[in-house]
């Protein structure tokens, strides 16, 4: 079995390849045999659509022509002189290129989603709250979802990711103990909306946690199994980087 490891002190782009990594090998599990007959899990990436312009700009051959610059109304390649010049974090742009897990039944229904929560998700005020807004979204579209947070609470998430969902549909005195400041939480979007929900620290096992089809009928997420493939596929200089003393 292999403990949860401190995500925390490593940067953005380890965790976001074992993030990518860690939903393919969980997207494998529950499609060997942990999702019953006529379900199916498949990576769906949350910003694809964001991605036409970056890649348009980016895609200009050395046999294109370079725009003109010259006149007044000329367009300029340089970058503007302003006295400040601020760029959003790459933590929060890694956040929002990773990749959820949506599961889908035999007519190709999205009936939940499974979330691996990235440091750029609690990187900014408008990153958490498009993570709360749009699990909010599924949860009111009647798609069940699963939270798996290995981030530290933030001071934008005191108390966890799972109190700051919740609170969206009442206020809720969940409190995280200083020992345990991981989440696992997992809704059932019916009426009326449940969580169930577990805590644990680094160190710790991941715990088992469901992964629900329809209001009653769960299966067990293979958290634990598919997180220790993905360490042992993991190169081991990141592997160091990543068990290094503090």
């Amino acid at each position: 079995m292999m403990p949860i490891h401190d995500w925390s002190k490593v940067e953005a782009g380890l965790f976001h390849h074992f993030h990518q990594q860690w939903s393919g090998e969980l997207c494998d599990a529950l499609n060997s045999g942990v999702s019953p007959k006529g379900f199916f899990a498949l990576i769906e990436q949350k910003a694809i659509w964001r991605e036409p312009d970056v890649l348009t700009l980016k895609g200009r051959t050395i046999d294109e022509p370079v725009p003109e610059t010259s006149g007044s109304s000329g367009v300029s390649l340089a970058p503007p002189k302003t006295r400040y010049i601020v760029r959003e974090s790459e933590t929060e742009a890694y956040a929002r290129k990773a990749n959820r897990i949506g599961v889908r039944n035999r007519r190709g229904e999205l009936v939940a989603v499974i979330e691996i929560v990235s440091p750029g998700n609690k990187d900014s005020r408008r990153a958490i709250t498009a993570f709360v807004n749009k699990t909010v979204e599924f949860l009111d579209r009647g798609i069940h979802v699963l939270i798996v947070d290995l981030i530290p609470p933030t001071s934008r998430d005191p108390h966890g990711i799972h109190k700051r969902i919740w609170d969206e549909f009442q206020d809720d005195d969940f409190v995280l103990s200083p020992d345990e400041l991981l989440t696992f939480a997992s809704y059932v979007s019916d009426v009326p909306k449940v969580a169930y929900v577990e805590t644990a620290a680094v160190g710790d096992l991941i715990p088992a946690m469901p992964v629900f089809l329809d209001p009653e009928t769960h299966v067990t997420a293979p958290l634990e199994e598919s997180y220790m493939r993905t360490w042992e596929k993991c190169p081991g200089e990141m592997q160091k980087f990543v068990l290094q003393p503090d």
